[in-house]
């Protein structure tokens, strides 16, 4: 089984065209993935998959509008 891949929030916000602190807002309202603690509330990180999922589930809405 491969480990999956963690990204900081500056990589998740590269990858989405997101703003770090929007990421934060959507993490809030439960609308991005859910990050990983890494060392208690301070540093958190996100499961790549999860993150390119989230994008894919974007394009594809976009498509079935």
């Amino acid at each position: 089984m491969d480990t999956p891949q963690l990204i900081s929030i500056k990589e998740a916000s590269r990858l989405t065209s997101l703003s770090r602190g929007a990421i934060n807002i959507m993490r809030r309202q439960g609308t991005f993935p859910v990050a990983v603690s890494l060392t208690g509330q301070k540093r958190v990180a996100f499961v790549r998959a999860e993150v390119e999922a989230w994008i894919a589930q974007r394009i594809a809405s976009r498509e079935a509008a």
